[in-house]
C-alpha cells in the first residue's frame, strides 16, 4: 500500500499563520509524538549554519541517544547569521514548548527556513504554541506539509506501509525545497527540509546510519542551483508504537524497512526537483565509465550545476560541447577518445566525436520532454554516479532577482 496520507501511529500535527514573513498563510507546524521518538538527522555541512541547526547538531553530538517529543518548523524566517541572539530565540521558543509538553528542553528541536539575516519573531511563535498543541490531530502533518513551504509551488508528502511479520508499520515523510537547492548532508557534525516519522521500533545509532545512506543516495544527489543552505535539515522521528519486534541489523525486516526509508527519502528528493523555481525540466545526469565513484559523482556534479549546460537544457539545444567542457573543468584525467554521450537512447557523441546534425535532431527530440536523461560514459573503469538536476529558466532568474526569498 502506497499513499501520501498514511496516518503514522502516535504522531499529529498542527500548522497555523503566525505572520512571520508571509501574511495570511500558514507558515509555523509542528510535529509531535505521543511518547518520546528515538530519532535520527543529517545537517547542512555549509560552514554557515543556521541558529537551530547549530542546536540541532549540538543536540545530537552530546546524546548517545536523541529522543524527541515534538518538533517545531518556521517559514519565512531562517534564523540564520542572526548571531548569539538567533541562539537565544530559539531556546527562549524550545523552552516555551517544552514547559507546555511537561518535557526537558532536550527532548525538543526547531528547524526553520526562509530568509537569511533576520532576527526570528521568537514573541510570535511562542505565542502561536498553545494554538498549535490544541489543534494536533493525525491528519494534521498534511497540514504542517504546507506550513513548511517558501518558494515551492505545492506541497510533497509520500507515505508507505509495510507488514513485517504480522506488524503493520507505517512511514510518512513531507518536504520542502525548490531554490538554493544543492545539499551537502552530513551526520550530525530556499533550503531543503525534510522530516520523517515512523511507528517502527529502531535503536538511534541504526536508524543514524539508515539516514545517512538514504540521504547520500537522495537529497545529495539532487541540485536545482547548486547552492548548499545554511539550513538544510532531514530528521527521522520513530517512536516504536507499531509493536513489532525491534528491527534487527542484518535482519529482513530491517532490510524492508531500510528499502522504504530509502524510497521516501528518493520520492522526496525527486519531488524537490520538479518543482524547483523555475523549472520546466527533471533531468538525471549520469556518468558511468569513470576510474572511481568519486570522480563520478564530481563530474555528474559538474555537469549538473552549469548554468550553460542548464540553460541548453531549457533552450532543448543538444549542445554537447557544454557537457565535455563542464566535465573537464573537474581536472579529472579524461581520454577524449573514448568519450561517449547520448541523451536517453540517442547517441550524440561516440569516441569523442560529434555524430552530426541528424544526431542533434534526434537528441532535441528526447529533450522536448519534461524529463529525459544525459548519460557520459567515459570508458575508463566501473565508477558510475547520477545526479537530478533541473534547466535554468527565465522564471528562476526572475523568482531570485525580482524580490527576496
Amino acid at each position: 500500500m502506497d499513499t501520501s496520507a498514511i496516518k503514522v501511529k502516535g504522531f499529529r500535527g498542527a500548522a497555523t499563520i503566525a505572520n512571520i514573513r508571509y501574511q495570511g498563510r500558514p507558515d509555523l507546524g509542528m510535529i509531535v509524538s505521543d511518547v518520546p521518538a528515538v530519532s535520527a538527522a543529517c545537517f547542512t555541512k555549509n560552514s554557515v549554519k543556521a541558529a537551530p541547526v547549530k542546536i540541532g547538531i549540538q543536540r545530537f553530538k552530546e546524546k548517545k541517544e536523541v529522543l524527541l517529543k515534538a518538533l517545531l518548523v518556521n517559514s519565512g524566517n531562517a534564523n540564520a547569521c542572526t548571531g548569539e541572539l538567533g541562539i537565544k530565540r530559539t531556546n527562549l521558543i524550545l523552552d516555551a514548548l517544552a514547559k507546555e509538553l511537561g518535557v526537558d528542553q532536550d527532548m525538543v528541536l526547531m528547524s526553520s527556513t526562509g530568509v537569511i539575516g533576520e532576527q526570528l519573531p521568537a514573541e510570535k511563535i511562542v505565542n502561536a504554541i498553545p494554538e498549535l498543541l490544541e489543534n494536533l490531530t493525525e491528519d494534521g502533518l498534511l497540514e504542517v506539509s504546507k506550513a513548511i513551504l517558501t518558494t515551492d509551488t505545492r506541497e510533497k508528502t509520500k507515505g508507505m506501509r509495510l507488514d513485517l511479520d504480522g506488524t503493520s508499520i507505517s512511514l510518512f515523510g513531507m518536504a520542502k525545497g525548490a531554490g538554493m537547492i544543492g545539499p551537502n548532508l552530513g551526520p550530525p557534525h530556499a533550503t531543503m527540509l525534510a522530516f520523517i516519522v515512523t511507528d517502527a521500533r529502531v535503536r538511534g545509532g541504526l536508524l543514524q546510519e539508515l539516514l545517512q545512506d538514504a540521504c547520500e543516495k537522495s537529497f545529495n544527489r539532487i541540485t536545482v542551483d547548486g547552492d548548499t543552505s545554511t539550513n538544510d535539515t532531514v530528521l527521522v522521528m520513530a517512536n516504536g508504537l507499531s509493536g513489532g519486534d525491534v528491527l534487527k541489523d542484518g535482519s529482513d525486516n530491517l532490510f524492508a524497512f531500510k528499502d522504504a526509508l530509502d524510497a521516501i527519502c528518493m520520492e522526496l528528493s525527486r519531488m524537490i526537483v520538479e518543482d524547483g523555481e523555475g523549472a520546466t525540466k527533471a533531468v538525471e545526469v549520469v556518468v558511468k565509465g569513470a576510474k572511481s565513484q568519486d570522480d563520478a559523482i564530481k563530474i555528474a556534479q559538474a555537469i549538473s550545476n552549469s548554468p550553460l549546460v542548464k540553460t541548453a537544457f531549457f533552450g532543448q539545444d543538444p549542445n554537447w560541447g557544454r557537457v565535455l567542457a563542464s566535465a573537464g573543468k573537474t581536472l579529472i584525467p579524461m581520454d577524449e577518445s573514448k568519450i561517449k554521450l547520448w541523451i536517453d537512447d540517442h547517441l550524440l557523441v561516440d569516441n569523442g566525436l560529434g555524430l552530426g546534425k541528424e544526431a542533434e535532431e534526434r537528441a532535441r527530440s528526447a529533450m522536448e520532454k519534461t524529463s529525459f536523461r544525459l548519460i557520459l560514459d567515459l570508458g575508463l573503469g566501473k565508477g558510475k554516479a547520477s545526479i537530478l538536476t533541473t534547466d535554468l529558466s527565465r522564471e528562476y532568474v526572475s523568482i531570485n532577482a525580482d524580490y527576496r526569498s
